[in-house]
């Protein structure tokens, strides 16, 4: 099993991260977001992650100017679009930056999956996460979920990522339903909006890695 943090804006949350096994940290970088870093903080941050764990940049709609100034100041693995980008869009971000490009799909009922699958034709991975409310303030980070047995057996061209709404008392059953290999948390292991709790990150990546 694979874990991905979201949304870590300081050094102890970091440090769980990797004490405790996390394959992947993610950085924020979305004005609206509590998450959100400054370049200078994120590069900071960046420079406590060891080599072989995956550094992830979530932006939202990012513009090629935003892109190139985020690549240029900040140590990144990976990109996370996490906004309206098109299948289109996905492929020029990987052309562009160089990186693979994780891209997130909100999903809330079956008309979502077929989405899904056209991602999965240009994304080198893809986020499936819960499809935010329409007055929502932000795409992701809001703790909701959906009903995990839309995608129960289902499988796409390229590796896949579950989030949404997962804690440590819930993952279990949410990669027993799935068939998940990999799962993403962020709100659900914070102690206020914005501020990881180091406990919590550590009892969710154990419920996540049990056998």
């Amino acid at each position: 099993m694979k874990v991905k943090i979201c949304g870590l804006t300081d050094a102890a949350a970091v440090a769980a991260s990797v004490r405790f096994s996390a394959a992947y940290v993610g950085f924020v970088f979305f004005e609206k977001s509590p998450r959100h870093l400054s370049y200078e903080a994120a590069k900071a941050l960046s420079g406590e992650v060891p080599p072989g764990l995956c550094r992830v940049a979530l932006v939202v709609n990012p513009t090629d100017q935003a892109l190139d100034e985020l690549l240029a100041a900040v140590p990144i693995d990976m990109l996370q679009l996490h906004g309206h980008e098109t299948p289109e869009r996905v492929s020029k971000v990987k052309a562009l930056s160089g990186l693979p490009v994780m891209k997130a799909v909100g999903v809330a009922g079956e008309d979502d999956l077929p989405t899904l699958a056209d991602y999965a034709q240009t994304a080198d991975q893809i986020l499936v996460d819960a499809k935010p409310p329409r007055d929502a303030g932000r795409p992701g980070g809001n703790g909701l979920s959906f009903d995990w047995r839309l995608i129960q057996g289902r499988r796409w061209a390229v590796p896949w990522m579950l989030a949404g709404g997962l804690n440590a008392d819930n993952v279990r059953e949410a990669v027993r339903l799935t068939g998940a290999r990999q799962v993403d948390v962020s709100s659900d292991v914070e102690a206020a909006p914005g501020r990881k709790d180091p406990a919590r990150i550590e009892a969710f990546l154990k419920a996540a890695m049990q056998d």
